[in-house]
């Protein structure tokens, strides 16, 4: 029998070590093609996320983004639990949260209706691997049982992997742009 839980270990040390040499090849201006395909949802509630470690870096499309509506960052509420989203805005006062990402020192809760996902692999047909807590497709299951949510996961070509070792409790993205280019699902 597959342990898909060290199959999955696996993965992501592979496609971390991608990561690693993605984003310290990475220039300025990774976020252009993420900018672009945030122009056509201007005003619509999104959040994105604060890069920690090698994470491909979508801040400068959300600088752009909280000019047109509100732009939130996840916070982590607890194991096992979805994440919620506090607004955010260009400057405004951090503090630590879980994990090492920053999040705004004042909570002020909203749901968006697009989330920009960070990831740590993907393939071509909008599976996603991620850290392995589950809080995107926790929360992504509770949006889209509300309303339609979009998905756009975000990452560095050299992210892409085929056969993900992916669970019927993983939820797919909608979307996938790098630095690069654009995948719709």
């Amino acid at each position: 029998m597959i342990d898909l839980t060290k199959v999955k270990a696996a993965a992501r040390k592979a496609a971390f070590a991608r990561r690693r040499v993605a984003h310290d090849a990475a220039g300025p201006g990774c976020a252009a093609v993420l900018s672009g395909v945030l122009a056509g949802y201007r005003g619509v509630p999104l959040a994105g996320y604060m890069p920690i470690r090698t994470e491909i870096d979508p801040l400068p499309a959300m600088e752009e983004a909280a000019a047109h509506g509100p732009v939130g960052v996840p916070v982590i509420q607890g194991e096992g639990l979805p994440l919620r989203f506090s607004r955010w805005e260009p400057g405004c006062v951090l503090k630590d949260g879980p994990f090492g990402a920053r999040i705004p020192e004042v909570d002020d809760f909203f749901e968006p209706e697009i989330l920009i996902v960070p990831l740590v692999a993907f393939d071509r047909s909008g599976g996603r691997l991620g850290y392995g807590g589950g809080f995107y497709d926790r929360t992504l299951e509770g949006l889209r049982a509300k309303r339609a949510t979009l998905a756009i996961g975000f990452a560095y070509a050299a992210q892409e992997a085929s056969g993900l070792p992916l669970e019927p409790t993983d939820q797919p993205l909608d979307m996938l742009v790098t630095e690069t280019e654009v995948f719709m699902f």
